[in-house]
């Protein structure tokens, strides 16, 4: 069943490094990507196999080839046992068409594909389970030295990390930045036991401490900057398609903070194109919120990069402002024709309660995106009749304070043009009844 992997540089594409080597970057600096063997997988299945062996387990093999990762284990970590596989049942996520929401866009075909509805509540499970399964394969089978898994996080990593470590058994430790992620986010890593560090920085000052924390091995480094987690979240690439009935869709619009989501969803796909699943490749849009764009700023002025200090935005899980994974995301959308896009802060607020209104209920994240395809669609860029799919990070719970004051007092510096605020009656059947047929007249017009 299994076929080779290994680590290589991400850039170069030289070097190798086996996969329980505690290794982040290549002898050049650079990150690494974790590398299949496609000719062995190639001889293995061709491409109608492919198709074949992953509708059959999708959501209904064993343990744990149900889950959205493990059931493409092959593309993911190919030579770990099952028993050392750390799954909490992640991916195999929604892919909603949007009906009403998608026609008031204007689009024929529109998608969001609901990764928030995953154990912790967003896409970072995907690629959690794939490092922690890796690091319990690497304890249980040698005398590693390694003591735990640290991550620095804006909220949604650290969830995940702290999740299935205690599933494992292992020791997590996360760096936050202080009073910077939403309460449910916070609430997580300290349920599942974690060792929870809120810092005086923000998130890419997290990021520095953590490299330092994990320079001697002993902790576990889990960021992004980590290859392994990639090949987990690469894998909602290859859900969509297949939830497509492996037709690829014109457009993926996803949002972008630290950028191993953008590297991670190309990879996914040019290897579904490598094995001849796929015949081509769809258009990725990056969407950054404009507080903390540095790729949007690089994507304008011809790819060159500078890093800024990020802004306080209601997507707080992409306020980075030095993103680790640049490198492998500009390669990736240089390559392929990608594009970035950026939304404001009342544009993302405005937009998650128009999508909200029609039966969603979206992340600021998700809200980043869907307005950058409010833009795109404006300005013609994507057509009315073709294939478009939102990647949706997380689910809207995680960021209730935010609809909250969207919805209530309000949100500094933003006009809530679509709030629903709760009405105070008396308690008597006409009172009531009046404003039921207020309601039902505001909706129906």
């Amino acid at each position: 069943m299994s076929c080779d992997a290994w680590f290589r540089d991400a850039i170069t594409r030289e070097g190798r490094w086996e996969l329980d080597q505690i290794v982040y970057r290549s002898d050049a600096g650079n990150l690494l990507e974790v590398t299949h063997d496609l000719d062995a997988l190639r001889a293995q299945h061709d491409a109608d196999g492919w198709r074949a062996l992953w509708d059959q387990r999708y959501r209904r093999a064993p343990y744990p080839l149900q889950s959205g990762v493990w059931g493409k284990k092959e593309l993911v970590l190919p030579g770990i046992p099952d028993e050392h596989v750390v799954s909490l049942g992640e991916g195999a996520t929604p892919l909603v068409h949007t009906g009403r929401y998608g026609e008031q866009l204007g689009l024929d075909e529109l998608y969001l594909k609901q990764c928030g509805t995953t154990h912790t509540g967003s896409f970072k499970d995907l690629g959690m389970t794939v490092l922690v399964s890796q690091v319990n394969h690497i304890v249980k089978s040698s005398d590693s030295g390694i003591l735990g898994v640290a991550c620095a996080s804006t909220g949604d990593t650290s969830a995940a990390l702290a999740a299935y470590c205690a599933a494992a058994g292992l020791p997590s430790v996360v760096l936050l930045p202080y009073a910077k992620i939403s309460p449910a986010q916070l609430i997580q890593p300290i349920a599942n036991g974690a060792l929870t560090l809120a810092l005086d920085t923000d998130f890419d000052g997290c990021m520095r401490l953590i490299q330092q924390l994990t320079e001697d091995r002993k902790l576990y480094l889990a960021n992004s900057m980590n290859s392994l987690r990639v090949e987990g979240q690469k894998t909602v690439g290859i859900e969509i398609i297949q939830q497509l009935d492996w037709n690829v869709p014109d457009w993926v619009l996803i949002p972008g903070g630290n950028l191993g989501n953008v590297s991670a969803l190309y990879k996914g796909f040019e290897e579904l194109l490598a094995l001849g699943v796929i015949k081509r490749m769809p258009r990725v849009v990056c969407c950054q919120a404009e507080a903390a764009n540095p790729l949007y700023r690089a994507y304008q002025n011809d790819w060159a990069f500078e890093a800024i200090t990020a802004g306080p935005t209601q997507a707080s899980a992409i306020r980075i402002g030095d993103p680790v994974s640049l490198p492998k995301a500009v390669a990736a959308l240089q390559k392929h024709g990608g594009m970035v896009e950026q939304a404001s802060e009342q544009e993302l607020a405005d937009e998650c309660a128009l999508a909200d209104r029609c039966g969603q209920f979206t992340c600021p994240h998700t809200g980043v995106a869907l307005a950058a395809l409010r833009k795109l669609v404006t300005a013609g860029t994507i057509r009315k009749h073709e294939r478009v799919v939102v990647v949706s990070t997380a689910h809207g719970l995680k960021f209730s304070n935010v609809k909250a004051d969207y919805h209530g007092d309000g949100i500094a510096g933003i006009e809530a043009h679509h709030a629903n605020r709760p009405v105070r009656l008396d308690a008597t059947r006409d009172a009531v009844y009046d404003a039921v047929m207020r309601h039902i007249d505001t909706t129906l017009a």
